[in-house]
């Protein structure tokens, strides 16, 4: 492939925005992209795809570049990628065969596998030998999964209409409404999308509604709603019939959510800031489900939000974690007696997942719940994001 210096360098601006400044990848390239009309779509694609993978691999990019000049840390990464480098003076300071030397002699696997040394250690202190082949798995680039809006077509329909306009995809048993696509591209821009026959969401991410269980007619409330992806697909299986309550503590996610549910078709989406502890308390006992996708340290979608292992420290993971269980004593008071709550999240960590769970049912608020079931979701056996979920029942 042919380098062009002004996408070299529009790849040069998202990252200083990311490690300089502490902006998020996917708004940063959102931005990048914008700024230059004149880049094609290949032009687009080249710039996304070496941001998404130099930020994924920047620590052992910096491992074996000569030094952090971004020319430089760009050229290691390219030739990392088996790419000869052209004859231009802004890359005249390396020498891929010392590159090579330089990566052979690795020993580290938190190095290899480019994660903070105190993550690397993390992971194998609570997860043993699955946090190798984990964290491998999860440095690979994410397939691009949507999930079909049932409300308004059908997955076979859906997938046709795709394939009349050139989108190839392919279906995955065990995930009804899951189409995935055979090649990355910007799906957002299709009438389907804008006409809401579709949203873009994970596989693993799909699994959580469903694990749900949930049935038309019932009251649903989505406790950490943000954007309300996983609200729409409750309605969905709900078939718009009931009540979706979506709760956040942020105002902006929720009119995200409620333009989305526009979009969708769906009429039973009622959003509801969080205010404080007495937006709980006026709930209470009011749900027949209770879902609980809780804020978590993302560790299991490394693949498509590589940038979060740069942000997470130790504090963080151990603030999140309170969180978790902040929102565990509280919020299962507004569940109905007889009814069912999912706690989920998109980690794959222990001490935010099963453990917390038994933290919970041990304590004075749990003491009236039962666990159903679990489901571990790890991306090394499903090819797809790592996530938890907990289905309990309030007796």
């Amino acid at each position: 492939m042919k380098l062009h210096n002004n996408t070299i360098r529009g790849v040069h601006t998202a990252l200083q925005a990311i490690f300089e400044e502490g902006q998020y990848a996917d708004k940063v390239i959102e931005r990048t992209l914008k700024s230059n009309p004149k880049w094609g779509s290949k032009d687009r694609s080249f710039i996304a795809e070496t941001t998404y993978e130099m930020v994924r691999w920047w620590r052992l990019i910096n491992f074996l570049s000569p030094s952090t000049n971004l020319w430089d840390l760009f050229g290691t990464y390219w030739l990392m990628q088996g790419n000869d480098l052209p004859d231009w003076e802004e890359f005249e300071r390396l020498h891929p065969e010392k590159i090579k030397a330089k990566y052979e002699s690795i020993k580290d696997p938190g190095l290899l596998e480019s994660v903070p040394e105190w993550l690397h250690n993390l992971g194998a202190k609570e997860l043993g030998a699955i946090w190798e082949k984990e964290i491998h798995a999860l440095n690979e680039e994410a397939e691009v999964v949507l999930r079909v809006n049932t409300l308004k077509t059908s997955r076979e329909r859906l997938k046709n209409q795709l394939a009349e306009d050139g989108i190839k995809t392919y279906i995955l048993k065990g995930y009804p409404d899951a189409l995935i696509l055979e090649e990355r591209q910007n799906v957002f821009r299709h009438p389907a999308f804008k006409a809401g026959l579709f949203e873009v969401q994970d596989a693993s991410s799909q699994l959580v509604a469903t694990t749900l269980a949930v049935e038309p007619g019932m009251r649903v409330i989505d406790a950490c709603a943000g954007a309300g992806g996983k609200s729409l697909h409750l309605a969905a299986l709900m078939e718009n019939k009931g009540k979706v309550i979506s709760m956040d503590v942020e105002e902006w996610k929720l009119q995200q959510a409620k333009l989305r549910a526009r979009r969708n078709g769906v009429s039973i989406f009622e959003p509801k800031l969080i205010e404080g502890s007495k937006t709980i308390k006026r709930l209470k006992e009011t749900a027949d489900r209770l879902l609980l996708d809780v804020p978590c340290s993302g560790l299991g979608v490394l693949r498509r939000n590589p940038d979060t292992k740069w942000k997470l420290s130790p504090e963080s993971i151990e603030k999140v974690q309170q969180t978790q269980q902040e929102i565990l004593q509280s919020y299962p008071s507004m569940l109905k007696k007889g009814g069912q709550m999912v706690y989920a999240t998109c980690s794959i960590l222990p001490s935010e997942n099963e453990e917390q769970v038994k933290k919970f049912l041990a304590s004075e608020a749990g003491k009236d719940f039962e666990l159903l079931e679990e489901k571990k979701v790890f991306a090394h056996e499903n090819g797809f994001d790592g996530f938890y979920m907990a289905r309990l029942l309030k007796k």
